[in-house]
């Protein structure tokens, strides 16, 4: 029997209309490794910190000053999808950068087993593009965009010099973020090979 995978829908929250990306991913994924994934289809730049509420629980990456807040966060290593869907989880949020606060919604569509020949994870397509880094949060992305759009905008020149030429909302760059993605399974393909073949070489 091959090895399940789960279809995943990426939604970002707050945001008019809507953006996401759908992806399916092996369950032996964990939160780690789907940070990074998300960092690619969105695609953002991985500047800030991020962390994952599942349950009562946040997993991320643990600061010694977490327990300055009276605040427990585990490590996003540590969890993988196969345990939260054997918990029942089927929806959980992921945030990123606390500043602008960009918080998505991450669904479990569905499991199913992995098709022969394919390398996961696999890009399997959205709408819209992301938010740039730093642009204000949920608010400040709908001022952009308002004001990139539209010549006549008294703000128009200076949010093109900042975002540094045009934004189009609805081209995401779909066949970049694909092969990306791509890029992602063969890295992952190779390092689990290497480690299969120094497994061997270890059994007597």
């Amino acid at each position: 029997m091959s090895e399940p995978v789960a279809r995943l829908l990426i939604e970002l929250k707050d945001i008019t209309p809507r953006i996401w990306r759908r992806v399916d991913v092996r369950l032996t994924t964990n939160l780690r490794a789907l940070h990074d994934l998300i960092q690619t289809v969105m695609p953002w730049e991985s500047y800030h910190l991020y962390e994952f509420a599942v349950g009562d629980r946040i997993y991320g990456e643990p600061d010694p000053e977490d327990a300055f807040w009276d605040r427990k966060v585990y490590q996003a290593k540590s969890l993988r999808l196969s345990m939260l869907i054997n918990r029942g989880i089927t929806e959980f949020l992921y945030t990123y950068d606390f500043g602008d606060d960009w918080r998505h919604r991450i669904v479990i569509e569905g499991v199913s087993d992995a098709e022969s020949g394919l390398d996961y994870p696999i890009f399997l397509g959205g709408e819209r593009r992301a938010p740039p880094e730093d642009v204000g949060g949920p608010s400040g992305f709908m001022e952009f965009v308002e004001a990139i759009s539209k010549r006549s905008h008294p703000q128009h020149k200076d949010m093109v010099c900042w975002y540094g030429g045009p934004f189009h909302p609805t081209d995401f760059d779909e066949a970049d973020i694909a092969q990306r993605v791509r890029e992602i399974a063969a890295r992952r393909k190779a390092a689990y090979e290497a480690f299969q073949r120094s497994r061997a070489m270890r059994q007597p």
